[in-house]
C-alpha cells in the first residue's frame, strides 16, 4: 500500500505505510499507588534481565509492581519485590516469583541516578512495565515520599480540577 503526501508547494511525494507506524507499546502492569504515595521527580526507561518463563508469564499479564522498588548495588540497579507469577507450563524450569532482577541502563544514566538517590528522602520506584518492540521495559521514577497532608492536598487539587472541567464543559455546550 502506498500513501501519497502533498507538500505545501503542491508537489507529491510517496511514502510507504511502514514509515508511519509508531512502536506498539503493550502495558503489562502499572504501579498506581506510586503516584499517590510519592512525588515523581524524574523518569527513566530501563531494560530488564529475564528468563524465558518470566517472559511467557509477562505476556499473560501476570505481574505486580505494588511492593516493588529499585536499589543500587555496585554500579548496578536491581528491581526488588516485583512479583512475576510462575508460568504454569514451565514445570520444573520455572523461576522464583520475587527474585531480584537486574535493570539495564547506560553508565551515564546510572551515575546520574546514583547522585540523585544519595540525596535524603529520595528513592527509585517502578512506575510501569511494558513491552516495546518485543522487549520488556520498566519505567522507573525518582520519587520523594508524600506526607498524609500532601496526599490530601493532591486529592483536593484533582477534585477541583475535575469540577472546573465539568463547569467549563457544561458552559461550552450552552
Amino acid at each position: 500500500m502506498r500513501l501519497v503526501e502533498v507538500n505545501m508547494a503542491g508537489s507529491k511525494s510517496s511514502k510507504s505505510a511502514k514509515d508511519d507506524k509508531k512502536p506498539v507499546v503493550k502495558i503489562i502492569a502499572r504501579n498506581k499507588r506510586a503516584y499517590h504515595e510519592f512525588d515523581i521527580l524524574d523518569k527513566w526507561e530501563a531494560g530488564i534481565v529475564l528468563v524465558g518463563s518470566e517472559v511467557k508469564s509477562l505476556r499473560n499479564g501476570k505481574c505486580s509492581l505494588e511492593q516493588a522498588f529499585a536499589d543500587l548495588d555496585k554500579n548496578e540497579i536491581w528491581l526488588l519485590g516485583c512479583d512475576i507469577q510462575e508460568y504454569i507450563e514451565a514445570n520444573r524450569f520455572n523461576h522464583k516469583a520475587k527474585r531480584p532482577r537486574k535493570l539495564l541502563l547506560h553508565n551515564a544514566e546510572i551515575k546520574k541516578i546514583t547522585n540523585k538517590v544519595t540525596e535524603k528522602g529520595l528513592t527509585l520506584v517502578p512506575l510501569q512495565m511494558y513491552f516495546l518492540k518485543g522487549l520488556a521495559k520498566v519505567e522507573i521514577g525518582l520519587a520523594r515520599g508524600r506526607k498524609l497532608h500532601d496526599k490530601r492536598e493532591a486529592i483536593k487539587g484533582k477534585e477541583n480540577k475535575r469540577e472546573m472541567d465539568r463547569i467549563t464543559k457544561r458552559n461550552f455546550r450552552d
